[in-house]
């Protein structure tokens, strides 16, 4: 009963492999996390155009990765093709937050990790590069089905542009919206009031819910957490009102951190 999130009810919409490490953490805290992912990630349908890029990975100077499911992806594709991991030998890698441990466990050696855990922290440690505007990147990407496409890699690819680099964007996985008729129980959940916060990680998630509800209505009596100031930047485009927004959004341990200081002050037990 001491725990700041004690008894209150966290919806969660992220995709399944990142809802778990959340929901740890808000558990941690106390809180009830309610799984409603608003988008999955899957295989890509055609994989021509990665299979491509990977026939000659060794010709890129970078490859940059800004999300686990990409380098999950990546990686599957490599075993099924049966290409070794050494081919990168001759590749910088860089990757944003904890996403370095994951690449660690293929027997990847990253060489840079941003400051800042954004995409924009990558090309803010890529400019401080003698000679980088000379170089190639490889950007592995989802392939967005049926929402809208978030600003942020578009926003990444012309920030490396903008360096001079020469930049390929690859799609490595599918991003898609899941169907509303899924959660039956859980948004009447949210239209009841019974949601205490709704909890976004990305603007995939937040277009996904979107599309779920029928109006701004269904949602008001929820407070809206967003990991991070980029997402909640998109969140407010989209007419959301934000409250809390994660300072530290390297890890999910932030998140819930802020969430369970937000409601800790505002609605005290």
């Amino acid at each position: 009963m001491q725990l700041p999130l004690y008894g209150k009810r966290v919806l969660v919409t992220a995709p399944r492999n990142y809802a778990a490490r959340l929901s740890s953490q808000l558990i941690n805290k106390g809180a009830l996390p309610v799984l409603m992912p608003t988008i999955e990630t899957c295989a890509l349908a055609d994989f021509t155009e990665l299979d491509a890029a990977l026939s000659q990975i060794d010709t890129f100077d970078w490859i940059a990765f800004t999300s686990r499911n990409g380098i999950d992806a990546f990686f599957q594709r490599l075993e099924d093709l049966g290409i070794s991991v050494s081919v990168l030998k001759n590749c910088r890698v860089s990757a944003i937050g904890k996403d370095a441990e994951r690449l660690a466990n293929f027997g990847v050696k990253v060489d840079l990790i941003p400051q800042e855990s954004s995409p924009k922290g990558i090309i803010a440690e890529l400019a401080k590069i003698s000679g980088i505007n000379k170089q190639t990147v490889l950007v592995p990407v989802p392939e967005v089905v049926g929402i809208a496409e978030p600003n942020v890699i578009p926003n990444f690819v012309a920030g490396l542009k903008k360096l001079g680099m020469n930049v390929t964007r690859i799609p490595t996985y599918t991003t898609r919206c899941l169907d509303n008729s899924l959660y039956e129980v859980e948004l009447n959940l949210v239209r009841q009031g019974k949601i205490d916060v709704i909890a976004f990680s990305s603007t995939a998630e937040v277009s996904g819910f979107l599309q779920m509800v029928t109006s701004k209505a269904d949602y008001q009596q929820c407070v809206i957490a967003c990991f991070g100031p980029y997402t909640a930047a998109n969140a407010r485009k989209l007419s959301m009102n934000v409250s809390i927004v994660a300072e530290n959004y390297s890890s999910f341990a932030g998140f819930a951190e802020a969430i369970a200081n937000f409601m800790l002050f505002v609605y005290p037990t």
